[in-house]
């Protein structure tokens, strides 16, 4: 069978399907420190006999964040004379403007661990100054006590000699060295040389975990944070690529699935234990990016630039707020009611998992609306509603309280679900939501109806769907090259280079990072046919005018990719429907009918107030909004 297990910030996710459609599955708290951990219980839970694991993991971000039980291992940067502190310059933007006492993130290599060497290349790739080995060794010889190298020299991109000769001489005395051509061959020094240095400080840390997981696994395969699935050599060399892991699977899976329903256009709204994450898929292609920021800071689902360190890597375009079902309801100094950011996350967790939680959050407060039943994974999981309701007390009255923060999370989701609508030239009520994670069902109405949707797609296994969507992605790897003279000759240079690394490919998508001459920034631009169209119609699309310029193309950007078999969903036959009724506080409370959604049938209808309960997932269909079971278990929710 094939397993996939997607490690989140409170549940570790597991399922596993054969070539007939049969399925297991497993969700259980996450072991923040320790995820390998999580992972083999969770296989281990499932008790089959594995071929291959597809893995989704946050080991990469929980290193920055400082979630893991390690420290970053220590790093040393060597880069052309002259520009040792460049991480440290950096791009002189104020994240917030008006705090006085506001501090750059601290530089992930010390001063002292930076060195400089006599070498330069120019703009056109002409070596001005060959770099001397022996500089080189006589620094790696200096170097006590250090795990991993970065180097990083002037336009490199432009020609990597000077850093190959630097890689050959540190292989000899190092395990881990990085050089910026090979992870990340663009302009701007300051965002090349931070994605070395954050690549070559993950090298040590991400090998060891796929290396203390892999032992027993004949086949594994990790998830990219651009929607592809890359093999264990290729991570280990450029870890940068899974630091978005896990919220990627997820909207890979709403775009496959998706055009199984024939749907076009839709949002994918990913709603776990500790974040929500939306992104858009439009005439079914994922919006992708090439820049992100490593433990930096989010206003409201938009990173803050220049609060965290810079990567310069294809990530899915997806904004991510603070509200998941364990985000923590308080009130500020002014009395007045808030939510999040912070999280209880899987340890403590809610107050209702009774694990040492003192903190009221979101789960607890649908707990006691009624709008989640106490008894979770089909009985497995029992939530204290005595003790939440308590928790919420000392806020205000329980219900009270709950209602509003229900209001206020849904708010907040919807500003981020218009971070990549609205703000892209598209218009959210010409989408499908499509809901998932195990506390999406539960919001996808509330936010829908903040937007003006009115069709959610809510998939099976809802809870779960990350990792299923995991056994749906293809396999993807990346290359580019800056500045091509002549677009599509480099692109065909790309695609056979991608060939040879990758054998068997069963397509090619091509994308340009490109810009009208003279400005500063780039957009990256899927290209369909002419890049030249294509851009302007994007350049419409995002700022609404185009310009009479010429257009340059900063990057070309390949992506092979190699097919792998989806799995088969069959489609639901339904059983003993037993319908019950619970009292369920929406607006007011009402007498909602409660379905266990195992038990439903394809073509099952019905009108809300509607609860449907499940093993991962608990799906809310206020009065106004009707839900049918579709073809494979897919259940539409429909505005009336």
């Amino acid at each position: 069978m094939i397993v996939a297990v997607d490690v989140g910030g409170t549940f570790t996710d597991a399922i596993a399907i054969d070539e007939n459609g049969n399925i297991k599955y497993y969700k259980g708290l996450s072991t923040p420190r320790n995820p390998e951990v999580g992972l083999r219980k969770a296989i281990e839970e499932l008790n089959v006999k594995v071929d291959r694991v597809i893995h989704a993991t946050t080991v990469a971000t929980n290193a920055f964040l400082g979630q893991l039980n390690l420290e970053l291992p220590k790093t040393a940067l060597i880069t052309t004379k002259g520009f040792k502190d460049i991480i440290e310059i950096g791009r002189q933007n104020r994240p917030e403007l008006y705090d006085m006492y506001f501090h750059k993130p601290k530089p992930l290599v010390p001063r002292e661990l930076r060195f400089e060497v006599n070498e330069r290349t120019l703009f056109d790739g002409k070596v001005l100054v060959k770099l001397n080995p022996l500089e080189i060794d006589e620094i790696a010889v200096r170097l006590k006590d250090v795990e991993s190298v970065a180097v990083s020299f002037l336009h490199s991109y432009a020609n990597p000699e000077n850093e190959d000769v630097a890689k050959e001489v540190l292989s000899k005395h190092f395990n881990y060295v990085c050089i910026s051509h090979e992870v990340c061959p663009e302009q701007r020094e300051y965002e090349r040389t931070s994605t070395t240095v954050i690549n070559a400080m993950l090298m040590p840390i991400v090998s060891r975990y796929l290396e203390s997981i892999s032992k027993d696994i004949p086949s594994l395969y990790i998830m990219s944070s651009s929607g592809g699935l890359v093999d264990v050599d290729e991570v280990k060399k450029r870890p940068v690529q899974i630091i978005e892991s896990g919220p990627a699977a997820g909207v890979v899976g709403a775009q496959v699935f998706s055009q199984l329903l024939g749907i076009s256009n839709v949002i994918s709204f990913d709603m776990g234990g500790t974040t929500a994450k939306a992104g858009s898929i439009v005439n079914n292609e994922i919006e992708i990016t090439s820049e992100y920021e490593v433990g930096g800071k989010a206003h409201h689902g938009r990173l803050v630039k220049g609060s965290g360190y810079p990567v310069r890597f294809p990530f899915i375009d997806l904004a991510e707020v603070s509200a998941g079902g364990g985000t923590i309801i308080w009130r500020d100094e002014g009395g007045a009611l808030r939510v999040g950011p912070i999280s209880a996350g899987a340890d403590p967790g809610p107050i209702a998992y009774m694990k040492g939680g003192d903190k009221p959050t979101l789960t607890d407060a649908n707990l006691v609306l009624g709008r989640i039943n106490e008894y979770l994974l089909s009985g497995n999981m029992r939530l204290d509603v005595e003790g939440a309701r308590s928790g919420l007390e000392k806020l205000g009255d329980p219900i009270e309280v709950s209602y509003q923060a229900v209001k206020l999370a849904s708010i907040e989701m919807a500003r981020a679900i218009r971070l990549v609508t609205v703000e892209r030239g598209l218009d959210p009520t010409e989408f499908t939501l499509f809901a998932f994670g195990g506390a999406g069902p539960q919001w996808a109405v509330d936010v829908a109806e903040e937007l003006g949707i009115k069709r959610i797609i809510v998939p099976p296994h809802p809870g779960l769907f990350s990792a299923l969507s995991l056994l749906a992605v293809d396999e993807k790897i990346e290359a580019r090259s800056p500045f091509p003279r002549d677009v599509d000759s480099e692109f065909r240079k790309l695609e056979e280079s991608l060939r040879r690394r990758m054998g068997t490919v069963d397509y090619f998508i091509r994308y340009v990072d490109a810009r009208y001459k003279g400005q500063g920034w780039e957009l990256t631009v899927l290209v369909k046919n002419d890049y030249r169209r294509d851009f302007e119609e994007r350049h419409r699309a995002v700022y609404g005018y185009t310009l009479p310029y010429p257009i340059e193309v900063v990057n070309a950007r390949v992506f092979a990719v190699r097919k792998t078999v989806k799995p088969v969903l069959p489609d639901p036959v339904g059983g003993n429907i037993n319908k019950k009724i619970r009292k369920v506080y929406i607006d007011d409370w009402v007498s909602a009918d409660i379905y266990l959604r195992e038990k439903l049938p394809k073509g099952f209808r019905a009108k809300g107030p509607v609860i449907v309960e499940e093993y991962s997932s608990t799906t809310l269909v206020k009065d106004g909004w009707e839900l049918e079971v579709g073809k494979m278990g897919f259940m539409e929710v429909r505005k009336q």
